[in-house]
């Protein structure tokens, strides 16, 4: 005899946001567009659940989310709800990277949070679950998130698996600095060939802690996904489990009355932060946490995360600042392992909520450091975190580095400006072997309205790295660098040059001193030879459609860089 799985009981007293388009006489109408869509009469007294996939063909970071998706909708139905499925764009960081494409990434962000806000609201959704993966999906949902308030959770593709170059694993920066070598004629057209065909073996995001998987790790450390939701590999069947098992977990969410802006707390988005520094994540994470905290109502500033960097150990050197990658964070187990080991210290606020319990419910079983992948809390990698942000007469209002993936002779640097005002002049440069150690590369007009849209660079920074020379030139840009950066490679220097600020001042040879240690950036020009100066005026981009509409709009990098009213 076959028994039938049991399905969770549905609360008849829980007054649903979906009644505004299926309750009552007034809404016959209603029922009727709905009923087109193939309802039954008793599926219309369940919750509907919103189902947001960012599925598409040419990101492999989300090739493989129809499977994902259809889990989800599987454990909603299992749970009593009814899932309806709709799309979010996603743009490919990798593939849009060194060209006029990577103007429109950052972009994205808002537009995804603000068509599932449209979504959302047109179509009175009771709950949502949010199926991303990549750099800029991954923010611009949990912004969205942040702003409805709705039931939320969070299932995310999960991360690549590493690649194999001989007997090394690799990632996706590999073959970037790859690029460089070859450039160099240190790395044959050939050897270049084989390590392009291996280095991304699977679907996922790429296997580094690079933005998409950095941001998916802190989802989970906010608490609005799953344990084991920021590193469980992208091909393993886990994976589709957490899928099936997230898309039961937001009926029980519902019912509890467990909307997104009660877990994504202040005290929520500072243990985000600390797992962050402890895992040396990218920097793209601190441009995105500042805006995701302003969706909440909180007015998180770089000098708050400064001060949690300070005051927070990094425990984990990943791809691209070390040879472990995601998958060895998940078998030392995972995110919730180093909230477990930084929660020793007492940087952790172990009573917030989470989609499944508290914090300390959590990590209660986990044993913490395994001191291979995750160092122990009292004998780091470093006393400070992995990211530091920047203060200084070039970078008045803040700028980022990724402190962690800094090579000790690069801490301190002081040298020549070698001035560009686009990425594409600054690439050309340093392939021709125009930059010399000592140099410190300056790529101005490349900020949120400058450019616009603040351009991640990881061809210079990965060109220079490939030539041997991250060990000698530093770059600092209004722009932003690629989580799979590593090197002292500063960006969202703010102001921008676009808006008068100090780079635009910067002229060829001027000396610039980079303090990461003291956290300064500094142009050695006096003050009186400054104010003899006039700012180099922005190049006119001719601009049109949606670059336009945010070069106008765009809010600060060091508020996140937001679209504003």
């Amino acid at each position: 005899m076959l028994v039938k799985a049991p399905v969770l009981c549905i609360s008849t007293n829980l007054i649903m946001k979906s009644d505004a388009i299926k309750k009552g006489p007034t809404r016959a109408a209603h029922r009727s567009l709905l009923y087109a869509l193939g309802l039954t009469e008793s599926e219309m007294k369940r919750p509907f659940i919103a189902v947001v996939n960012s599925f598409n063909e040419i990101v492999p970071g989300h090739i493989h989310l129809r499977t994902l998706t259809d889990a989800v909708k599987a454990g909603i139905r299992q749970a009593g709800g009814v899932p309806f499925e709709f799309p979010a764009i996603a743009v490919c960081d990798g593939l849009a990277m060194n060209h006029a494409g990577m103007k429109y990434s950052l972009i994205s962000r808002d537009t995804i949070a603000d068509s599932c806000e449209i979504m959302l609201t047109a179509h009175a959704f009771d709950a949502v679950v949010f199926i991303p993966s990549c750099d800029k999906v991954v923010p611009g949902m949990l912004m969205a998130a942040a702003r409805m308030n709705l039931p939320s959770i969070f299932i995310s593709g999960g991360p690549m698996l590493p690649g194999k170059f001989g007997k090394e694993n690799i990632g996706l920066s590999n073959v970037f600095e790859a690029v460089g070598a070859n450039a160099a004629g240190e790395m044959s057209d050939e050897e270049l060939r084989l390590m392009e065909m291996s280095a991304c073996p699977t679907c996922g995001s790429c296997s580094g802690m690079y933005t998409a998987n950095t941001m998916n790790c802190l989802t989970e450390a906010i608490g609005l996904s799953l344990p084991g939701a920021g590193t469980v590999p992208a091909v393993y069947a886990d994976r589709v489990r957490l899928a099936r098992m997230s898309g039961e977990r937001i009926i029980e969410i519902m019912e509890q009355g467990i909307t997104a802006r009660q877990i994504m707390s202040p005290e929520s988005i500072k243990n985000a932060l600390r797992v962050d520094m402890a895992l040396g994540g990218s920097t793209n994470t601190i441009l995105h946490l500042l805006a995701i905290a302003r969706e909440t109502g909180y007015e998180l500033t770089l000098a708050e995360i400064n001060k949690i960097s300070e005051s927070t150990p990094q425990l984990c050197k990943l791809n691209p600042a070390g040879p472990a990658f995601i998958t060895d964070l998940n078998e030392s187990g995972g995110i919730t392992a180093v909230i477990a080991e930084l929660s020793k210290a007492n940087l952790i606020d172990k009573e917030v909520m989470t989609v499944q319990g508290t914090v300390a419910e959590r990590i209660a079983r986990s044993r913490g450091a395994d001191d291979i992948v995750i160092k122990p809390y009292d004998k780091p990698y470093a006393v400070d975190g992995g990211l530091a942000v920047l203060f200084g007469n070039l970078a008045p209002n803040g700028s980022v580095v990724k402190k962690g993936a800094v090579l000790p002779e690069m801490m301190i640097h002081e040298g020549p400006a070698r001035v560009f005002d686009c990425e594409e002049d600054a690439s050309e440069a340093i392939f021709a072997g125009s930059i010399k150690p000592g140099d410190v590369v300056v790529i101005r007009f490349e900020g949120p309205q400058g450019g616009p849209g603040m351009r991640e660079m990881l061809s210079p920074t990965a060109s220079l790295a490939g030539m041997g020379l991250d060990n000698a030139v530093a770059l600092i840009t209004d722009g932003r660098f690629s989580g799979a950066t590593r090197g002292a490679s500063i960006g969202h220097a703010c102001p921008e040059a676009a808006v008068g600020g100090p780079m635009a001042y910067v002229r060829e040879n001027d000396r610039i001193r980079i303090d990461i240690p003291a956290r300064r950036v500094d142009l050695l020009v006096s003050e009186e030879e400054l104010a003899s100066r006039e700012p180099v005026p922005a190049p006119d981009r001719n601009l049109k459609g949606v670059l336009k509409r945010y070069q106008k709009n765009v809010d600060i990098s060091s508020c996140g860089a937001r679209i504003i009213d």
